[in-house]
C-alpha cells in the first residue's frame, strides 16, 4: 500500500505545444500535445493529445480543436482542468486510488493570478498537493547543470508559448526574463511571411513543418529546397511553391532576434562575479526551440559566449521537475507554493 502511494506523485511540465507528465520510480510515462477537441453543443470533451491535433484545422461547426493555454498561461481554464485530468487518468488506470502529489511547471513571468489558475487546475484535476517550480529552474535541473552550486549557470529554455532566459546560482534564479515569442511566434512569422511574399496562406502545421524540416537560424552550407501546399489568395485555389532555407531564415529572423536580444538583456543584467562563470561554463539551450537548426550558431555569433544544447532538450523541463518528485526533501526548497502546510 505505501509502496504504491509513493509511486504516484508525479510532474507535469504543462507547455503551450506539449504537456509531459512524469511518475515517479518511472520516468516520463505521457508526451502529448496541448490540445483539447470538444463539442461545443454539449460541451464534451472528445479527444485531448495527440488525437485532438490531428483535427486541428479540419473540424466542421459544432467541434472545435483548441489549444488551452496560450504563452505558457491557462487561456481556457475549464480545457486546462479536463486535459490534465484526461492525462492523469492516462497514466494511472486505478482511478479510485490516484490522488497524487504534483509538480507543475509555470514560465518565470506568470502573475500571482495565472499561478493560482494553474495551481486549481491541478487540484480540480485530482490532485492532493500541487507545488509549482520555475520552468528555468526545472530545465536547469533537467539539463544536469550544478544549480546549487555558488557558481552561474545560464539557461534558455525556448518553448511553444514562452522563452525563458536565466541565470542560476546556489539553488535560486538569480536574474531572469520571460518573453512571450517562441516556438509559436516562429510558425506565424513563416505564415505572415508565406502570406506577404508569395501570396500563399498556409495552416499552422504545414508552417511548423516547414520550420522542423528547413528552419534555420543561421546559414550552414547545404540550404535545402522544400516543396509547400497552401491556398492561394488571389485565385482561392490550392498551389505549391518551392522555398529554400535561406527564405525561411529571412521570414523566422524577427522572432530569432527578439530571443537573442532577450538573452544579450540577461547577460547585462547579471552580476560581473557570475558573469565570469559564464565565460567558462557558457549557455544551455533547452525546449523544442533550442533543436532550431543553428541556433545555438546564432547566439555564440552574437554574445561571443559557447552555448551546448541540452542532452535531450524537449524533456529537460520534465526530468527536472521530476527529479524533484524523486528527491523531494532534498529539493523542496526549489518549489514555489504550499511548502507552509504540512505534506
Amino acid at each position: 500500500m505505501a509502496n504504491s502511494i509513493i509511486g504516484r506523485d508525479m510532474a507535469v511540465d504543462l507547455g503551450t505545444a506539449n504537456t509531459l507528465v512524469y511518475v515517479r520510480g518511472r520516468g516520463v510515462v505521457l508526451d502529448e500535445p496541448s490540445v483539447v477537441a470538444r463539442n461545443e453543443r454539449t460541451g464534451e470533451v472528445l479527444a485531448v493529445g495527440h488525437e485532438a491535433k490531428s483535427m486541428v484545422g479540419r473540424t466542421p461547426d459544432n467541434i472545435t480543436a483548441l489549444r488551452p493555454l496560450k504563452d505558457g498561461v491557462i487561456a481556457d481554464f475549464e480545457a486546462t482542468e479536463q486535459m490534465l485530468r484526461r492525462f492523469i487518468q492516462q497514466v494511472h488506470r486505478r482511478r479510485y486510488m490516484a490522488k497524487p502529489r504534483m509538480v507543475i511547471c509555470v514560465p518565470s513571468g506568470i502573475t500571482a493570478v495565472e499561478q493560482r489558475a494553474v495551481k486549481e487546475a491541478g487540484y480540480q484535476a485530482g490532485a492532493r498537493r500541487v507545488y509549482i517550480i520555475e520552468e528555468p529552474m526545472a530545465a536547469a535541473i533537467g539539463a544536469g547543470l550544478p544549480v546549487h552550486q555558488p557558481t552561474g549557470n545560464m539557461v534558455v529554455d525556448i518553448g511553444g508559448g514562452t522563452t525563458e532566459v536565466a541565470v542560476i546560482s546556489l539553488g535560486g534564479v538569480v536574474t531572469s526574463l520571460s518573453i512571450r515569442t517562441a516556438g509559436d511566434d516562429l510558425d506565424q512569422a513563416i505564415v505572415a511571411w508565406m502570406k506577404k511574399t508569395y501570396s500563399l496562406l498556409l495552416g499552422d502545421r504545414t508552417a511548423e513543418e516547414l520550420k522542423t524540416s528547413i528552419g534555420s537560424a543561421f546559414p550552414y552550407r547545404e540550404e535545402p529546397v522544400a516543396d509547400v501546399r497552401g491556398r492561394d489568395l488571389v485565385s482561392g485555389l490550392p498551389r505549391t511553391v518551392s522555398i529554400s532555407a535561406s527564405e525561411i531564415r529571412q521570414a523566422l529572423d524577427e522572432p530569432i532576434q527578439a530571443i537573442v536580444d532577450a538573452v544579450r538583456v540577461t547577460l547585462d543584467q547579471t552580476p560581473p562575479e557570475l558573469a565570469g562563470d559564464l565565460m567558462d561554463r557558457g549557455i544551455v539551450l533547452t525546449g523544442g526551440g533550442a533543436l532550431l537548426r543553428g541556433l545555438d550558431d546564432r547566439i555564440r555569433h552574437e554574445t561571443g559566449m559557447p552555448v551546448h544544447i541540452a542532452t535531450d532538450p524537449l524533456q529537460s523541463v520534465a526530468m527536472g521537475a521530476g527529479k524533484c518528485v524523486e528527491e523531494f526533501e532534498a529539493l523542496q526548497a526549489v518549489l514555489v507554493g504550499d511548502t507552509r502546510r504540512a505534506s
